[in-house]
């Protein structure tokens, strides 16, 4: 499960990468469309989600195997 995780937030961080260089391109144009700067928010959250949970992942672990009865 954890590697799923681990992997899908790479391809998150790659799909956040491509739309803000597509954004970047769309909004150096001379009549650019604002819209568009809303588009890397998506994959931003989802990293972000994903993110903290790999953060929280290791302090979760610690409190389960402490909670175990020996």
């Amino acid at each position: 499960m954890d590697t799923r995780i681990r992997q899908l937030h790479r391809w998150f961080s790659v799909a956040f990468t491509v739309t803000v260089v597509i954004t970047f391109v769309a909004l150096a144009r001379k009549d650019p469309i604002v819209w568009v700067s809303y588009v890397p928010l998506l994959p931003l959250a989802l990293l972000l989600i994903s993110g903290l949970y790999l953060f929280a992942l290791p302090y979760l672990r610690r409190r389960r195997t402490a909670a175990r009865p020996r």
